[in-house]
């Protein structure tokens, strides 16, 4: 049985949700803005700064704890009608870049998490066909572990990657299904997936492949925006929702072009918050909720 996502959405049953818990690959994000080095303090304060603005129209809230969930906890910055996710994936990758391979934090104490006041964890996986599937089974068993020993929801979100071996073919938006099929052998509570043809082209193509995935995933799903232009999510994310995804969970859509900005706080306003609501209207109006889900 799924645990309920009550916590995690919107009253339509639609899930609204923003991620935040970019590390490396923010560090990478902010460092063309400036001239010294990009401190964790630095993103510490952004994660709070994101928390407290754009925190009372979103749903939800992913953050990771290497450099957000504790601040945001401790300065009160989370509305209180939003739910808290913690991130409980170890990114590995190069300083200031994209992650490579994930790992399941071994810093994350899932009871310590909820009792903060997490209401779902969440856990990367980053999907090639070419690696083995007995492995990530067990990687996300060690998830699961932690969800269950917290009873928190779990979200599996994948990113699909081309093969390691250079020489296969790489069909994208076939994988993207494969995968969605492939998580759910795992059985989620939620499962994350991204944006077909990267929300580009024929917007009917896109909710056909969102079909696709609500077939395959058997559950609740929402979308990411990473690879998606900003421009083009809003309608990414209603086409997909048209196909039966129950919103968003996305960071980058909502938030990247502030980064580096004078003040921060003041464009999160002046540009996130009305996207967000946007983005809120949309899933209200076109989601699947999350409860229609057996």
């Amino acid at each position: 049985m799924r645990a309920p996502l009550t916590n995690l959405a919107r009253p339509s049953g639609a899930l609204a949700m923003v991620a935040v818990d970019q590390r490396e690959a923010l560090r990478g994000m902010f460092a063309p803005h400036q001239v010294g080095p990009v401190s964790d303090a630095q993103l510490t304060q952004f994660k709070v700064d994101v928390a407290r603005e754009l925190s009372p129209f979103a749903s939800a809230l992913l953050v990771d704890q290497e450099f957000g969930i504790d601040a945001i906890v401790d300065q009160k910055a989370l509305s209180p009608n939003c739910g808290l996710i913690a991130a409980a994936d170890l990114l590995l990758g190069p300083a200031g870049g994209a992650a490579t391979d994930t790992g399941v934090d071994p810093a994350i104490d899932p009871i310590r998490m909820k009792n903060i006041g997490s209401v779902g964890l969440k856990f990367l996986v980053l999907w090639r066909s070419d690696e083995s599937p007995e492995m990530r089974a067990q990687l996300v068993e060690k998830f699961n572990e932690l969800c269950r020993a917290a009873a928190l929801p779990s979200i599996i979100e994948i990113i699909v990657k081309p093969p390691t071996d250079s020489s296969l073919a790489f069909d994208r938006e076939a994988e993207l299904i494969i995968a969605a099929k492939e998580a759910a052998s795992w059985k989620p509570d939620l499962y994350k997936a991204e944006v077909p043809f990267h929300g580009e082209g024929d917007l009917l193509a896109i909710t056909r492949n969102a079909e696709r995935i609500s077939e395959v995933i058997g559950g609740p799903w929402v979308v990411l925006s990473n690879g998606v232009k900003q421009p083009n999510f809003a309608n990414a994310v209603k086409a997909c929702a048209q196909g039966g995804a129950s919103g968003f969970l996305a960071g980058r859509a909502v938030w990247a072009d502030i980064v580096g900005a004078s003040d921060i706080p003041k464009a999160l306003r002046d540009i996130s918050i009305p996207r967000l609501e946007a983005l809120g209207e949309i899933v209200d109006t076109y989601a699947r909720p999350w409860t229609d889900w057996k």
